[in-house]
């Protein structure tokens, strides 16, 4: 079972490193990671993608939360989370296919960001599912590269991964 963790840390050089290592020296399995800055510029968010069961995420929460580098770690659940990779394709595209496969991507609301006489390189932003299906589509045609970013997501509503902080005096009162 796939399972989304956002995890909270400072924003220090090595501190991805150490985080990925604890992965590394469980030999915990990563299918996906992004890194970015947060609102707040002391901060960056990990989000991780696992797969396993119960036990297994659990145990990977309980050793990311000794990590003194990390602040907070949240479980997001796809129901009450919004998740998202971006995606870009090539796909070999000649005059006689081209409008087809405009059309696919007009369809999941994939962008053109280069044309060339043989090939369309396509931006697609969504879940998992809606980026397979696009890449299912266009497969007839030919793929000539796909690059995949790693899934970034928020939870909705009100609630915020600083409701995980055990230090809340950390961050700004304005983020509690």
């Amino acid at each position: 079972m796939k399972h989304v963790l956002s995890v909270l840390v400072e924003n220090q050089t090595g501190v991805l490193v150490r985080v990925v290592s604890m992965f590394s020296r469980r030999e915990f399995n990563i299918d996906s990671l992004s890194v970015g800055v947060t609102e707040t510029p002391e901060c960056s968010r990990i989000t991780v993608v696992v797969q396993g069961d119960e036990q297994l995420v659990e145990q990977i929460i309980k050793q990311l939360e000794k990590m003194p580098v990390v602040r907070a770690v949240q479980r997001l659940d796809e129901k009450t989370a919004v998740c998202r990779g971006m995606t870009m394709v090539k796909v070999h595209a000649d005059d006689q296919n081209r409008l087809d496969v405009l059309k696919m991507a007009e369809l999941f609301r994939a962008h053109v960001v280069d044309v060339e006489s043989t090939t369309l390189m396509f931006e697609i932003t969504g879940s998992d599912d809606k980026v397979t299906a696009f890449l299912r589509l266009v497969q007839p045609y030919g793929i000539a590269e796909v690059i995949r970013t790693g899934l970034i997501a928020l939870e909705r509503g009100e609630h915020t991964i600083c409701e995980h902080c055990e230090e809340r005096e950390y961050y700004g009162k304005n983020l509690l």
